[in-house]
């Protein structure tokens, strides 16, 4: 267990305390820190407080677009990502309030939040930590704002599934407490950490986070404290927030569901854990759950290479029927050989040309491209494998059959895309008749959004005209449910503000089951619209795309290192010697090439942990523009090109030119 980096808490006169300070850790979520913090000032509306913003080394000048928007706020810009709990223990250490709110940027509150949560603690000493109801951007209840601690059999019950399979019994429900009424206030184990108000008593007794924990467990792990020290921690029904889960994360190089059970394997060791045996169990449910989570996030991916092998092996038994008379009329030792061999190499083309990546639709031109280099690696294998080349003839009809039936399934699958999955067509309701929404509109237009129609307007007032713009009302939020339903309403943007949060929360919470999402763009600005409408509209891809992560070029890439880094470290050996002014430390870093931890060409080290995409290279594009006399966002810039734009001429071209400066003596 490690030791808790203590916080320096300074005791305060009472009549010189905020009431409350409000912590917010930031990291590139700029847009919704924005809303954020206008609901904060509106549900902190008359009560002493301060706001901290711990800002965790953002790249989308989060710090300079809001200062000047919130002077009342106190922005910490730190040099580097310390994680969710370090970046909070400085802001605990900065604040005063008699309650310290340990807030999460991506939540919009209430009006009454702060005041409601501000006198349930008032009102129950014995409570030193207290959460509210969170909600989706749907308005579905989010299970994490209610915990229990993951002792053995509750981590058993989580990990292994039995609480999926029985939510509603108190035996295997007891992780998120899904046996319980969301309806109700209590006492339970632990809450989000999106929203915790703490009594400073139990956050000085406790010395905040555990910084052990980078980003999620942390929450557990206080909570856990705060318990032990003889505090109560509470589950509050009566106010609610709406928490976008997981922004924050999208935005980094984060791999979220191994955090998340890696955090909860510390968490049971720290806490729980007495024997080895159990920890080994832990980590195999922990295995088996992170194995699920990543089938289920790669799905569509999993599915099209499954579909891909079942064609190649259909065509190639339709291919021997014709030419040999019988489906399997190899051999004996062909089977079950041949059709693993070939399902392989096929799979392999496919990576090769830039199929089942996580961001790309299935393509029948990169199917085309695949099956051709499969037909050329097969034929050549023929050649090496004599006792295995029963038909050449067979292994072309295999390839053209397998060009139909992968062409066909590919535009199946385009096609059930299209008409209800993520190309389907929208559906859009605008909340509110403003400035806003008439803006809204036309930015829509402008965006020439094909498979994103605006329906119409959602009125919140009595009275309200037929039609606004060139977009009919459909009616008053009293009907809403029956508005979804009748026009099939699956996106809704709320733009209204006048309304009171809290009502409109309420709402959206009444038709929770009506499989609709709610953006809010009430509190609007050019950055908000511009998400919403590229998230909505498709027309821009949420994450660029970089070359340096295609399958293709990593494997190329890779094979360049292992023979240069061979060649390097024997026939090479004298340029090695003659070329570097410190070759000891120059064969080094050629060994952690061949071991994977460095490339021959790749990014240049900065001072934070590490690149976010590809290897420190031993010379790059920023190594051949003399680094030293660079400013660190210009590396950052030459790091970020050689990353997106990576080809095996790039790296030529930077061979050629640190080669000549070696022989010419340039630095």
């Amino acid at each position: 267990m490690s030791t808790i980096e203590r916080l320096h808490l300074e005791p305060t006169a009472h009549t010189q305390q905020p009431l409350v300070s409000v912590v917010i850790v930031n990291y590139n979520v700029r847009d919704f820190l924005h809303n954020c913090l206008q609901s904060l000032q509106r549900s902190l509306h008359g009560m002493a407080s301060e706001v901290i913003v711990i800002d965790n080394h953002s790249t989308d000048g989060s710090v300079e677009f809001l200062t000047p928007l919130f002077p009342e706020v106190r922005f910490i810009a730190l040099k580097e990502n310390l994680g969710f709990g370090k970046a909070n223990n400085i802001g605990f250490s900065m604040s005063k309030g008699r309650y310290v709110l340990c807030l999460n940027p991506d939540t919009l509150l209430s009006e009454d939040t702060m005041e409601v949560m501000f006198d349930y603690m008032e009102q129950h000493p014995d409570v030193g930590l207290s959460g509210c109801r969170l909600l989706n951007g749907d308005g579905t209840f989010q299970l994490a704002c209610r915990r229990g601690f993951p002792t053995p059999w509750v981590a058993f019950t989580r990990s292994f599934g039995l609480q999926s399979l029985f939510p509603k019994s108190p035996l295997f429900g007891r992780y998120n407490q899904t046996f319980r009424d969301v309806n109700e206030t209590y006492n339970v184990d632990a809450v989000s950490g999106a929203f915790m108000l703490i009594r400073r008593e139990a956050l000085e007794q406790v010395q905040g986070f555990d910084p052990d924990f980078f980003m999620y467990g942390e929450d557990l792990d206080i909570c856990y404290r705060i318990t032990q020290h003889g505090w109560n921690v509470a589950y509050v029904h009566t106010t609610s927030v709406i928490h976008f889960k997981g922004e924050s994360t999208k935005r980094s190089s984060l791999n979220e569901v191994g955090v998340f059970y890696d955090a909860m394997a510390i968490f049971v060791r720290k806490h729980f854990a007495s024997s080895q045996l159990f920890l080994l169990f832990l980590r195999t449910g922990i295995m088996v759950r992170t194995a699920v989570a990543y089938i289920n996030f790669y799905r569509p991916q999993i599915l099209l290479l499954l579909f891909d092998i079942v064609c190649v092996n259909i065509a190639l038994l339709l291919s021997t029927q014709l030419r040999m008379g019988e489906f399997f009329g190899f051999p004996s030792i062909a089977y079950p050989t041949v059709q693993i061999v070939v399902s392989v190499v096929v799979v392999l083309a496919m990576l090769f040309t830039g199929e089942y990546l996580s961001r790309t639709v299935p393509s029948i031109r990169r199917a085309f491209s695949a099956l051709m280099i499969s037909f050329f690696i097969l034929s050549s294998m023929t050649y090496f494998f004599r006792d295995y080349a029963f038909s050449r003839g067979v292994l072309l009809m295999t390839i053209g059959f397998s060009l139909v039936l992968t062409a066909l399934v590919r535009t199946v699958l385009l096609v059930f895309d299209k008409i209800y999955g993520a190309q389907a067509d929208r559906r859009l309701a605008v909340i509110g008749i403003n400035d806003a929404t008439e803006q809204l509109l036309q930015e829509f237009e402008r965006a020439d959004a094909r498979n994103t129609a605006i329906v119409g307007i959602i009125a919140t007032e009595e009275g309200a005209p037929e039609r606004f713009g060139n977009k009919p009302v459909l009616g008053n939020i009293e009907y809403l449910e029956k508005i979804l339903r009748r026009y099939s309403i699956r996106e809704v943007i709320i733009t209204d503000n006048t309304m009171p949060r809290m009502e409109m929360m309420r709402r959206i919470a009444t038709v929770a089951g009506s499989s609709a999402h709610f953006h809010f763009a009430d509190m609007y600005d050019e950055i908000v619209v511009a998400r919403i409408i590229e998230k909505l509209t498709g027309l821009s891809p949420a994450f660029p795309q970089y070359n340096i992560t295609l399958p293709r070029y990593r494997i190329i890439k890779r094979s360049i290192d292992i023979v240069g880094a061979l060649f390097l470290l024997t026939i090479g050996l004298p340029v090695v010697y003659l070329a570097s002014v410190n070759p000891h430390g120059v064969l080094w870093k050629i060994k952690q090439v061949l071991r994977g931890r460095f490339s021959l060409f790749g990014v240049y080290p900065t001072t934070d942990s590490g690149p976010a995409l590809g290897k420190v290279g031993l010379t790059g594009l920023a190594h051949i523009s003399e680094p030293d006399q660079l400013s660190r966002q210009a590396i950052r810039n030459l790091n970020e090109y050689y990353v997106r734009h990576y080809t095996l001429s790039l790296d030529l071209e930077i061979f050629l030119k640190f080669f000549s400066r070696k022989t010419s003596g340039v630095r």
